[in-house]
């Protein structure tokens, strides 16, 4: 039974969140990371070495970089779009989590369709499929977001919240890296699995099952900068160790040593940028206090504005990169299979598991905080904007989330052509495709770590925000 104290704090907007209701809400980035990840590990691969882009080999690399180029650039229009619609309208199944039904079944069918090779190599296809895939995954992504600010005022329930979302999140990352290969291996019926590949893969995820439970306690203990500054450390100490041991010998040779880097690289990475999400309802509550207007989906539209920017930065660097070092499959490379019909397969599979699981997000969650009517109807395209020019702690967000997506859609995309028989490309595009891995992720970490230093808002300070809220509402 709920307290006195616990009915009055809930009156407040400060919501306790049954542990269903958290899984509930988690099961829908584990749902976007089943579709989206998978179109970001591998489908510059599947352009590559399956697709054949443009019906070029070596000119495939390049053209591909572009595309994801011009995709991000259509996000940066659309991603505004999106965010005001959501603030402005109020949708009978919810104000948000409407859009993971609405928007859901579409994204299902186009991000399927990415991967078939009916038309290939067409490279309006390809644009075609993309652009509108990745305009249904905004339509998505900015609501789901804005359900994180909207379930609760609570720091602690929020940090609890943001710690389950991220940990059901590199579930669904640890079933794209290590379960793509496998499977795609499986419906080619090829004679080996890609093992080393897979776990080399799933590596980049298993850090989250042991270190993401832990972020609650560790913020408590070294508080939220250093938090960053600590994990960000782990992960640019995993990129060096990886470097250097891919130039000792074969990446087979040195296999263990291999996975050992990985690991720490991936701690580092999976807490920093995972942690980065609890940060979204703090400058929601920030914006909400100095407006007195609560436009979650506008910051939540220019927080995806930011990812995407340097998703764009993350996507169009490996194929400009492997361009350059004159990259060409490897027709002797076996690890990767390139049966068109095992790829377009597995996203089958792993589409309409997302698609389910959006749709048990929609079930458990409830939006309690939101704007009134009244606030919705005059929510324009330049409150973003504005909301950018006068809110600092979101533009430091902005920064990182910049830099942090670019290190991390960099090395997601390159960890598939380091794994794919390395060794059998030529000198410059093995140096090229360590830098994709290594050495430009460690670069943008770095910066990261400085951005971060600049960002202002303590737990102090927000709990003090969210409470003058909360009594300037009564």
């Amino acid at each position: 039974m709920a307290t006195v104290l616990e009915k009055e704090q809930e009156t407040k907007g400060f919501y306790k969140l049954s542990w269903v209701q958290r899984i509930g809400f988690g099961a829908g980035d584990l749902a976007q990371n089943l579709i989206y990840q998978t179109i970001c590990m591998y489908l510059l691969f599947f352009y590559t070495d399956v697709y054949v882009l443009g019906g070029d080999a070596a000119r495939s690399a390049g053209l591909a970089g572009t595309m994801f180029l011009v995709v991000r650039l259509v996000d940066v229009l659309w991603d505004p779009l999106v965010g005001t619609f959501v603030d402005k309208h109020n949708p009978a199944w919810g104000k948000y989590r409407s859009y993971l039904v609405m928007g859901g079944i579409p994204l299902t069918i186009l991000a399927i369709l990415c991967f078939w090779d009916g038309f290939a190599p067409s490279l309006i296809y390809a644009y075609i499929t993309y652009v509108g895939m990745s305009m249904l995954y905004t339509l998505i992504n900015v609501p789901y977001g804005a359900l994180n600010s909207s379930l609760t005022r609570d720091t602690d329930e929020i940090t609890i919240l943001t710690s389950v979302r991220m940990f059901m999140a590199n579930v669904g990352g640890l079933a794209v890296s290590a379960g793509v290969p496998i499977l795609v291996a499986i419906f080619a019926s090829s004679e080996t699995l890609p093992i080393e590949m897979a776990l080399f893969m799933g590596l980049g995820s298993l850090p989250s099952f042991i270190f993401m439970p832990l972020v609650p306690a560790i913020k408590k203990k070294v508080g939220k900068k250093n938090m960053f500054y600590i994990f960000l450390t782990v992960a640019i100490l995993g990129m060096a160790m990886l470097y250097i041991i891919s130039k000792m010998g074969t990446v087979k040779e040195n296999i263990t040593l291999v996975y050992i880097a990985q690991f720490i690289k991936s701690t580092g990475v999976i807490v920093a940028t995972g942690y980065m999400w609890a940060l979204i309802p703090e400058v929601i509550s920030y914006a909400e206090y100095t407006t007195g207007r609560r436009i979650a989906g506008i910051v939540n539209a220019l927080t995806g504005i930011f990812f995407k920017a340097g998703m764009a930065l993350g996507g169009v660097v490996p194929g400009l990169v492997l361009a350059m070092c004159s990259y060409v499959p490897a027709e002797e490379a076996t690890t990767l299979p390139k049966d068109s019909g095992a790829w377009f397969t597995t996203m089958l599979i792993y589409s309409l598991i997302g698609l389910a699981l959006l749709i048990f997000c929609f079930s458990q969650t409830k939006e309690r905080v939101v704007m009134d009517q009244s606030e919705s109807a005059n929510v324009k395209v330049s409150d973003l904007w504005m909301e950018f020019m006068r809110n600092r702690p979101l533009r430091v967000i902005a920064l990182f989330f910049i830099t942090a997506f670019a290190m991390m859609s960099v090395g997601n995309a390159a960890g598939a052509y380091f794994m794919n028989d390395l060794e059998l490309q030529t000198p410059l595009a093995q140096e090229g495709i360590r830098w994709l891995v290594c050495i430009i992720p460690a670069i943008l970490l770095l910066l990261a770590m400085f951005i971060i230093s600049k960002y202002e808002l303590t737990d102090e300070v927000i709990d003090n925000i969210n409470k003058k809220i909360e009594e300037r509402n009564k």
